[in-house]
C-alpha cells in the first residue's frame, strides 16, 4: 500500500489544498451548532441581549447596579463607562432616546476579556440584588421563587420602584453587600448570567432602546452568518470532491501506465507467472479500487478525525456532565466497527481473487467460443461460469450483508444518543444548569462525532479491499524481469550482420526438473534458410524463442551479429529480427496499419511489396477499401490464412537481417505455401531465415534442416542427407510424402 501511495507525490500541492479546504469545511460545520445555540439562547430567550453589561445605561441604572458591586467591581465599571451629555446630535441618540433629554453612560470599546470581566460584575451585582430581595421576602414571611429569579421574577420588577428605593439601597453596608456577593460563589454561573442578561434587557428599555429591533437584528445577523458558513462549507466540499477526483484519476492513470509498461517488458517467464486474466484485472479493477479509495478517502481520512476531535471539544464546552453520553456512544461504535471488521476482512481479501476467476472463465469462453460451439459444450461452459459467478456473488453478498447491518446499528446508536441527551439535558435545564440552545448544540455535536466514526467505518470498508488491490498491483510492479538489458550494451559486428550462432545451448523452465532443450549447437548464416523440424513437444518453438530473448537460455550462448544476445539491448536485437508467431495476431486498425506495425516509416510502395510477397494482395484487392480496410481486435474479421499472410507481410515490411517463421505456414494451402516460399526466397536472399515447420514440403529446399527429438539435435543437413542418415526425419517425411517422393 505504501508503494502505491507514493504515486500521490506529484499531487502533493493539490492534496495540501484539499486538506486546507477540509479544515475550512470542518470549522464551518463545527461553528453552525454554536450559532444555532446562540439564536435559541441569546436571540430568543435573551431577546438578543448578548452581554450582562449593557452598551448604554441610565444614571439611575448605573447607581442601582454599582450599589450591589464590590469595590473592585465598581472600579472596573467606572473605568469601562463614560458619561455622555444629553445631545440630540449624538449618533447614539437614535439608538437610545433617553440621551436626547438626559445624560447616560456609554460603554467604552473593550477587549473581549475586559468585556467578559465586566459582564461578571453586572451578573454578580444582579444576583446579589436578588439574594437581598429574597432575604427581605423571607424575613417578611413572603414566598419567593429564587430559582426563577433570572426569568419571571425579573420581569415583574419595576425599575421605577427600584430607583425610588435607591436611597434605601445606598444605606446597605458594604460588608453586607460583600457577604451576599460571597453567596454567589456557591450558586450556578449560568443562573448569574441569566439574571444579569434579564436585568440588562430592562436597562436597555430604560434608556429607550428598541429591544424588539435588537432581538430581530441579532437573529438576522446570526442567521446570515450561518447561511454564509453553510455556503462556504458547500463550496469547500465541492472543491474537495473535485480535487479528490482529480488526484484519484491522476494516481489511477499513473498506476495503469506503469503496470502496462512493466507488463510490456515482461518476458515469457513472467507471463507464465501471472495469468492474462489476472493482469487485466490488476490493470483495471484493482486500480479502480485504489481510485475509489482516494476519491472518497482523502476527505474521510482527514475530515473524520478533525471532526471527531473538534466536535468533542466543542461539545464539552457546552456541557462536561454530558460527556459520558458521547463516550458511551463512541465505545459502542468502536465495538460495532471492530466486530464487522473481523468478520468482513477475510472476505475482502478473497474478493479480487474471485474477480480474477470470473474474468478468466469469461475470457477463455469468449476466446474459444467456436470450439465450445463445435463440441456443443455451451452448457458446460455456462456451468463453469455460474460456479465462478456464484462464488463471487456469495462473497459479495456476505460482505454487503455485514455492511448493511452496520447502517441500522449506527442509526440506532445515533437515535439512542439523541434520546439520552434530551432526557438528561431536560433535567439540567430545569435545574438552570444548561440552556435549551446549548442542549441542542450538544446534540448536534454528538451527531457530528458519530458521523465522523461512520466515516471511519466507511474507511474500514474501502481500505481493506484497496489494500488487497494495492498488494496485487505491487506484486506486478515489484516483479523482477528475468530478461534485462545489459548496463553497457554492445553493438553488433557489421561484418556479421544476420549471423545466428547457437553454442551448446540448454534451457529449462523455472521449477522444472529437466531441460526442455539440451546442448544445442548450430549456425544460421545470412542468405541461407535454416529449418527446424521435430515431433510435437520436441522444443522447436522454445528454441526459436531464445533468439529474440523471449526467454534467456539456461546454459550456453546465442550469438547474433557476433555478439551474445545478453550483451545486446533488446530494442537493438529485435530491430534486426522479423518475427512471425505460430498464431497470427493482428491489432485493431487497418490492413495498412498492421503491415506497417514494425516499420511506421514504411511507404505505401513498401507495404504493397510486402503484401505481394506474402501472397496477400489477392484478398486485399477484393476488399472495398483495400489497404484501408478495417481489422478487428485480434484479426477476428479475417480468416486464419489471411491473418498468417498479414503477419508475414508485417515481418517483411521491417526488412530485417533475420526472419523467424514459427510454424507460420500451417494455415496456408499447398499452392499458396509454394508461391510464398518462392517469393520469400527472392525477397530474403541476403537475410538469415529460420523456419519452424511441421510439413516437410515447406522446408525440403532449406539450406540446412535441424531435426529435434526430446530437446536434442538428432539430425542436421539437407533434405536428401537427412532421408539417408536420420531415422527420425525419415519417419516424419514418410508420414507426409509418397514413396516415390522419398526416393
Amino acid at each position: 500500500m505504501t508503494k502505491v501511495l507514493r504515486y500521490l507525490k506529484p499531487h502533493i500541492l493539490s492534496l495540501v489544498f484539499a486538506v486546507a479546504l477540509i479544515c475550512c469545511t470542518v470549522i464551518c460545520d463545527l461553528s453552525l451548532p454554536t450559532l444555532m445555540s446562540n439564536i435559541v439562547s441569546t436571540g430568543i430567550q435573551q431577546g438578543g441581549v448578548e452581554d450582562a453589561a449593557p452598551a448604554a445605561i441610565s444614571q439611575n441604572g448605573y447607581k442601582l447596579m454599582t450599589t450591589f458591586m464590590t469595590e473592585e467591581e465598581k472600579e472596573l465599571t467606572e473605568a469601562s463607562y463614560t458619561l455622555t451629555k444629553a445631545n440630540t446630535q449624538d449618533k447614539n441618540s437614535d439608538r437610545y432616546s433617553l440621551l436626547k433629554t438626559e445624560d447616560i453612560y456609554i460603554r467604552n470599546a473593550l477587549r473581549s476579556e475586559e468585556l467578559s470581566a465586566l459582564d461578571d460584575c453586572f451578573s454578580n451585582a444582579t444576583l446579589t440584588f436578588y439574594n437581598m430581595m429574597e432575604q427581605q421576602q423571607q424575613q417578611s414571611g413572603q414566598s419567593a421563587q429564587t430559582e426563577n429569579a433570572g426569568s419571571s421574577e425579573s420581569s415583574e420588577i419595576s425599575l421605577e420602584k427600584l430607583y425610588a428605593m435607591l436611597p434605601q439601597f445606598e444605606q446597605i453596608p458594604q460588608a453586607q453587600i460583600d457577604a451576599l456577593h460571597n453567596e454567589n460563589d456557591h450558586q450556578q454561573e449560568l443562573l448569574a448570567s441569566q439574571t444579569g442578561i434579564a436585568m440588562a434587557k430592562m436597562l436597555y428599555q430604560d434608556v429607550g432602546a428598541n429591544t424588539d429591533n435588537m432581538q430581530i437584528g441579532y437573529i438576522i445577523k446570526t442567521g446570515a452568518l450561518m447561511v454564509g458558513l453553510t455556503l462556504l462549507s458547500g463550496v469547500a466540499t465541492v472543491m474537495v470532491s473535485l480535487l479528490s477526483s482529480r488526484i484519484a484519476a491522476g494516481v489511477a492513470r499513473a498506476l495503469r501506465r506503469d503496470i502496462f509498461h512493466k507488463v510490456t517488458n515482461f518476458s515469457n517467464h513472467e507471463f507464465d507467472t501471472f495469468s492474462t486474466a489476472s493482469l487485466i484485472t490488476r490493470t483495471t479493477n484493482d486500480v479502480t479500487q485504489i481510485q475509489l479509495l482516494l476519491t472518497m478517502g482523502i476527505r474521510m481520512a482527514f475530515q473524520a478525525p478533525i471532526t471527531g476531535i473538534g466536535g468533542t471539544v466543542m461539545a464539552l464546552q457546552k456541557s462536561v456532565s454530558l460527556g459520558w453520553v458521547i463516550a458511551a456512544s463512541v465505545l459502542a461504535l468502536l465495538c460495532l466497527i471492530g466486530m464487522i471488521f473481523v468478520i468482513a476482512m477475510p472476505r475482502f481479501t478473497k474478493m479480487q481473487t474471485l474477480v480474477d476467476e470470473v474474468n478468466l472463465v469469461a475470457r477463455e469462453n469468449l476466446s474459444g467460443i467456436m470450439v465450445t460451439r463445435a463440441f456443443d459444450n455451451e452448457e458446460f461452459e455456462k456451468g463453469r461460469y455460474d460456479v465462478a459467478n456464484q462464488n463471487l456473488a456469495k462473497n459479495q453478498l456476505f460482505v454487503n450483508r455485514a455492511m448493511v447491518m452496520m447502517m441500522p446499528a449506527m442509526m440506532f446508536i445515533m437515535n439512542l444518543t439523541s434520546l439520552a441527551i434530551v432526557w438528561i439535558g431536560s433535567y439540567q435545564i430545569a435545574d438552570s444548569a444548561m440552556q435549551i440552545g446549548d442542549m441542542m448544540a450538544f446534540m448536534q455535536y454528538s451527531m457530528q462525532i458519530i458521523m465522523a466514526f461512520l466515516m471511519i467505518a466507511m474507511m474500514f470498508i474501502l481500505v481493506p479491499r484497496a489494500a488487497v488491490s494495492a498488494n496485487r498491483i505491487k506484486e506486478v510492479l515489484d516483479t523482477e524481469v528475468s530478461v534485462k538489458d545489459p548496463e553497457t550494451p554492445v553493438a553488433m559486428d557489421p561484418n556479421k550482420a544476420g549471423l545466428v550462432e547457437f553454442k551448446d545451448v540448454s534451457f529449462r523452465y523455472d521449477n522444472a526438473d529437466t531441460n526442455v532443450i539440451e546442448h544445442i549447437s548450430f549456425t544460421a548464416e545470412p542468405g541461407k534458410t535454416t529449418a527446424l523440424i521435430g515431433s510435437t513437444g520436441s522444443g522447436k518453438s522454445t528454441l526459436i524463442n531464445l533468439v529474440p530473448r523471449f526467454y534467456d537460455c539456461t546454459e550456453g550462448q546465442i550469438l547474433v551479429g557476433g555478439v551474445d544476445v545478453k550483451d545486446l539491448s533488446q530494442q537493438d536485437l529485435r530491430h534486426h529480427i522479423g518475427y512471425v508467431p505460430q498464431k497470427g495476431m493482428l491489432h485493431k486498425g487497418t490492413i495498412a496499419s498492421n503491415i506497417a506495425y514494425g516499420n511506421p516509416d514504411a511507404t505505401p510502395e513498401d507495404l504493397a511489396v510486402a503484401a505481394a510477397v506474402a501472397q496477400a494482395t489477392d484478398f486485399i484487392q477484393t476488399k472495398e477499401e483495400g489497404m484501408n480496410s478495417p481489422i478487428a481486435a485480434g484479426g477476428s474479421n479475417v480468416s486464419g490464412g489471411q491473418r498468417q499472410r498479414l503477419s508475414i507481410a508485417r515481418a517483411l515490411a521491417v526488412k530485417p537481417d533475420i526472419y523467424i517463421f514459427d510454424d507460420s505456414f500451417s494455415a496456408l494451402d499447398f499452392k499458396t505455401d509454394a508461391a510464398l516460399r518462392r517469393a520469400l526466397k527472392r525477397y530474403t536472399d541476403n537475410a538469415t531465415v529460420l523456419i519452424v515447420a511441421q510439413r516437410v514440403g515447406t522446408i525440403r529446399n532449406a539450406d540446412q534442416i535441424i531435426v529435434l527429438d526430446e530437446g536434442k539435435i538428432v539430425g542436421k543437413g539437407t533434405h536428401e542427407e537427412l532421408l539417408k542418415n536420420c531415422p527420425v526425419y525419415y519417419e516424419i517425411a514418410s508420414s507426409q510424402m509418397t514413396k516415390e517422393e522419398l526416393e
